[in-house]
């Protein structure tokens, strides 16, 4: 066989992996991404729907926003969502009938 032919097979075998400056910077990062999710992740903030008579009826959104529209009774804040579930973030309160 040429020399030419044999020349991948010859090269000298190779090192075991040495981690260097950049590996360290990109495991230190990787590792500060990760503590950043787990921390940054806590309980619901929102506040809970009361408990009374007219929130244990409300099974829609469409029930919601009969007080909670812009001319409504007690209107949603300016930044709130325009998310169409509102149970998704907000909890139902005890005993609710709405839709399970």
């Amino acid at each position: 066989m040429p020399a030419s032919e044999n020349s991948f097979n010859s090269s000298p075998e190779r090192k075991g992996w040495k981690p260097g400056k950049r590996d360290a910077f990109f495991l230190t990062f990787v590792a500060a991404v990760v503590m950043l999710l787990v921390l940054g992740t806590s309980e619901r903030t929102t506040r809970p729907t009361p408990n009374d008579a007219t929130h244990q009826q409300a099974a829609s959104r469409t029930a919601c926003m009969e007080c909670h529209n812009a001319d409504g009774i007690h209107p949603q804040p300016e930044r709130h969502t325009r998310a169409d579930q509102c149970f998704q973030c907000h909890v139902q309160p005890e005993g609710w009938v709405g839709a399970k």
